[in-house]
């Protein structure tokens, strides 16, 4: 079959069970292991806006710095980097529709030297390291300060009636459908012309209220909300609504483009407050809340499967007054449907908190997160702090909690299939190197193929065991593992699996190797 063909059924075919099965199918991963867990998620957002380290640098400084700090990443057991590309209507990536962002070069606009592309550099080094790179965007915000100045061409010059004025702050109006077609425009460039492996939006949909302002969309509640049936009483429906549609056409955006990629929101860490909810429903918090302040219905996305993983922001400390991390993991962990559910940690927050002993609240979170077979990992915010080892998080991680390699949990609501397993292995011996290769069926574009694979490792008489994460030797893109040399006479059972884009593993095959 060819390459056009195999890409083009699976387009099809997982569209299709996207679209009858959303909500529907449910995800049960459990951790054998709370300890070293073999699947869990480890995220780090890398963040762009207010980072003027990025202005300062180029490309070949640049470079550099994503390498080292890749590097550093990896050794700290992330496995995923949420890298900010869009802070607000411009891009860290060439683009034919949004300028160069200031926050990159210092002028919105202008063009890193020679077209450093960020983006695609990060996406190859962070695969070469068999790292997923999100690519998180900021869907209406366009300026974060009365400062910010805008290029001449930018389209908020070409049609300011589609923009509003918030807090000296510019945003697109949600309420217009214009606006959300155009954000979809966005999100299928990016998907269409870089493999990342899942767009991300974090907490800013409407935007943070202020003390005795309004936000001003009047207008475009007079023009579209009563064309939809919504009276003036249900301003607030009305909103939720255009954040919905918004959601649920990304997520149709992407499916029917590259339906492996994946969509992740990462909400405001309380969706609703028990006071606020009739039925008593809502966590037993006093603060912001996702549905009533953001108009963010993020309960409502999972269950309808509009996105694919949900990152909840609990930065607060346990014991927190208002709202305490026990009670909100506690409350996303009943109420995630059984989708993909990752917590995200505040580094600084956790670490600067004590518990009764005086120690950090670290090893309390991650056992708390880890104890819940709703919840499937954690990330991190931001990736500076862990590259700062702000307190001896790095060190904590390296040491325990991160000890050894874990696989992305299986987006098994997506497609839940082992892939075929590799093929034919065998060892190799050169003039520098003992080296154990393998074949697959591995197609780029189809993935339900093998896109990665997992070596471990066993001593002669040892169970073969590859859910224990301890047996793990390397996670690899490559169809082929350096040996070490050990004296030439330990015997060993060595066992290599598949793994699709989706995270599915294959059965493993194995080979007696003596090091």
């Amino acid at each position: 079959m060819k390459r056009n063909n195999i890409l083009y059924l699976s387009i099809i075919t997982i569209f299709l069970t996207i679209l009858s099965s959303c909500g529907t199918q449910k995800q049960q991963v459990k951790f054998a292991d709370l300890k070293n867990p073999k699947r869990e998620f480890r995220g780090a957002w890398l963040s762009t806006a207010w980072q003027s380290r990025y202005r300062t640098m180029s490309p070949e400084q640049m470079k550099a710095y994503f390498v080292r700090s890749l590097d550093q990443l990896q050794a700290d057991g992330i496995n995923a980097i949420i890298f900010q590309v869009r802070p607000q209507s411009d891009t860290f990536y060439k683009s034919n529709l949004e300028p160069w962002s200031a926050h990159l070069t210092g002028t919105q606009g202008k063009a890193p030297q020679g077209n450093f592309d960020p983006l695609a550099f990060l996406i190859e080094e962070c695969h070469k390291r068999n790292m997923e790179l999100h690519a998180w965007l900021n869907p209406y915000r366009v300026t974060t300060s009365t400062n910010d100045q805008l290029v001449s061409n930018h389209l908020y010059y070409r049609e300011p009636e589609r923009f509003v004025t918030f807090g000296g702050k510019i945003y697109f109006d949600p309420g217009i459908p214009k606006n959300q077609e155009y954000i979809c425009q966005v999100v299928k460039d990016i998907v269409m012309r870089y493999d990342v492996d899942a767009i991300h939006m974090d907490d800013y949909f409407y935007p943070y209220p202020i003390m005795g302002e309004g936000f001003p969309d009047d207008k475009s509640f007079n023009t579209y909300g009563k064309q939809q049936g919504y009276t003036g009483n249900q301003l607030g429906d009305w909103r939720r609504n255009n954040v919905n549609t918004l959601i649920k056409d990304v997520k149709y955006t992407i499916a029917s483009t590259k339906p492996w990629v994946r969509f992740g929101i990462s909400p405001f860490g309380i969706y609703r407050n028990v006071k606020s909810t009739p039925d008593g429903s809502g966590s037993n918090t006093n603060g912001l809340q996702n549905y009533d302040d953001l108009y963010a219905d993020v309960k409502l996305w999972v269950e309808k499967g509009w996105i694919d993983y949900n990152m909840p922001q609990i930065y607060w400390e346990i014991g927190h007054t208002a709202a305490d991390y026990k009670t909100l993991i506690n409350w996303w962990a009943a109420n995630n449907f059984g989708q993909p559910l990752y917590i995200g940690q505040d580094v600084k927050r956790t670490m600067d908190a004590k518990t009764a002993t005086g120690d950090t609240q670290l090893a309390e979170k991650m056992l708390l997160s880890r104890s819940f077979p709703t919840v499937h990992g954690n990330c991190f915010w931001p990736a500076y702090e862990l590259l700062d080892n702000y307190k001896g998080i790095e060190d904590q991680l390296r040491k325990n909690y991160h000890r050894y390699p874990a696989l992305i949990p299986a987006y098994t609501h997506m497609h839940d299939k082992q892939p075929k397993t590799i093929g034919k292995i065998k060892e190799e011996y050169t003039q520098t190197a003992h080296i154990l290769h393998w074949t697959s069926n591995h197609e780029k574009y189809d993935p339900e193929t093998a896109q990665y694979y997992v070596v471990y490792r066993f001593a002669k008489g040892e169970p073969e065991n590859i859910e224990n994460a301890q047996n793990i030797v390397a996670i690899t893109r490559e169809t082929s593992c350096v040996l070490p040399y050990e004296g030439g006479k330990k015997q060993y059972k060595y066992v290599v699996t598949a793994v699709d884009a989706f995270h599915n593993e294959s059965k493993g095959k194995s080979k007696k190797i003596k090091l």
